[in-house]
């Protein structure tokens, strides 16, 4: 038998010492901080659909109106909790290649005055647009509803002010800008969200999808005892990663984001054949870029002639419709770096040119080097 011992150069991942309710609580207070929230704020145990769902069964209840705001796959599935919950979903959806209107939202608040309910995605990743949520907050609030909204890839990347946009339900996770750990997210809950969800006789309870148990058994508590096991390397994780923001500076991070998805935009400009996806700048998300390609390729395959070319950018094809024609290129964490967006341009060119497409790859690292110097230098 082969005896299997530890690697010595590994991180100390087992048998670690027990995180105790002080240091959990200590992690949603810096959690919360990020948020720009003075309101609990809840860690939970798994990824953000977790909290997405518990936060729409939570405080939907049958009979009700929900105005779900769709610029990309999650709010699609934002949609069909809220049928599921035996809410009446009026739909706004607006093309991928942008954001949604406030007054298209205004609108549809004033046509159906019975909504009491609002999901909304910050910023998609997965088509890299984002939304104005200050301005969508403040119609939402003037017609007394609960805005719930999904920040998990704006986190870390953009502003995210929670309560002076007027957000009720935000939830955040920790693998995108934030460059931790996909196996914890938060929720912070508003004192109207809470009432709504305490006066739901449908709001899960006993249930890992309850956030009435957290508050019951944790927060009127006084965070003193933790209702069950927490997913500890996850939470320390999730603390180590908002340490590190904190250390570098929120403001900064934001900017970093911001100059890597200027640097790709105009380095897609200048370099020929691709363009990108979402039309205007002030729509495009920080965290990631999505591209169109020409007519007559398939993204699949520009992807995989570019990971061909180097197999560390973050490339990959979208899925669903937009399969065939649309790139994402990822800039969020770690990605959001200069050298990575010139090696992701660079990789762009070879394929385009590997393809039979005419490329200026030259043109493309000057544009993109411009664009990151600029957008730094504010």
């Amino acid at each position: 038998m082969t005896a299997v011992t530890a690697n010595s150069d590994a991180p100390v991942l087992l048998d670690l010492p027990p995180l105790d309710a002080a240091h959990f609580a200590r992690i949603e207070d810096k959690v919360a901080a990020l948020m720009r929230t003075r309101c609990d704020v809840v860690a939970t145990q798994g990824e953000a659909l977790l909290p997405l769902e518990a936060c729409i069964r939570s405080a939907v209840r049958p009979g009700s109106t929900a105005l779900n705001i769709i610029t990309g796959p999650y709010g699609e599935t934002f949609g069909g909790w809220l049928r599921s919950c035996g809410a009446e979903v009026v739909t706004l959806t607006a093309p991928f290649t942008g954001a949604v209107d406030p007054q298209q939202v205004a609108d549809a608040l004033r046509e159906h005055p019975a909504i009491d309910f609002v999901s909304l995605v910050h910023a998609e990743a997965a088509t890299g647009n984002t939304n104005p949520v200050a301005e969508i907050g403040r119609v939402v609030r003037e017609h007394g509803a609960l805005l719930m909204l999904d920040a998990v890839a704006s986190v870390g990347a953009e502003p995210l002010l929670t309560d002076e946009w007027g957000v009720d339900l935000c939830v955040i996770g920790g693998q995108k800008a934030l460059a931790g750990p996909a196996g914890v997210s938060a929720v912070s809950v508003s004192a109207r969200a809470w009432e709504r969800i305490a006066a739901n006789e449908q709001a899960p309870r006993r249930s890992y999808l309850s956030l009435l148990d957290w508050k019951q058994r944790w927060i009127d508590g006084g965070r003193t005892a933790l209702p069950h096991a927490p997913a500890q390397l996850e939470m320390l994780a999730l603390e180590q990663a908002v340490d590190r923001v904190e250390a570098e500076g929120l403001d900064a991070a934001i900017t970093r984001h911001r100059a890597a998805a200027a640097a790709v935009r105009a380095g897609v400009r200048a370099l020929g054949g691709l363009t990108p996806y979402v039309i205007r700048d002030e729509d495009a998300a920080p965290a990631a870029t999505t591209l169109r390609v020409p007519a007559g390729l398939d993204a699949g395959d520009v992807v995989s002639a570019a990971l061909a070319v180097d197999g560390s950018v973050p490339l990959l094809a979208a899925a669903g419709g937009p399969a065939q024609e649309m790139i994402r290129v990822n800039h969020y964490g770690r990605a959001a770096d200069r050298g990575v967006v010139l090696a992701s341009l660079a990789a762009l060119a070879e394929a385009m040119r590997a393809l039979g497409a005419e490329t200026a790859a030259g043109d493309a690292a000057d544009a993109a080097a411009a664009a990151w110097a600029e957008t730094v230098a504010g």
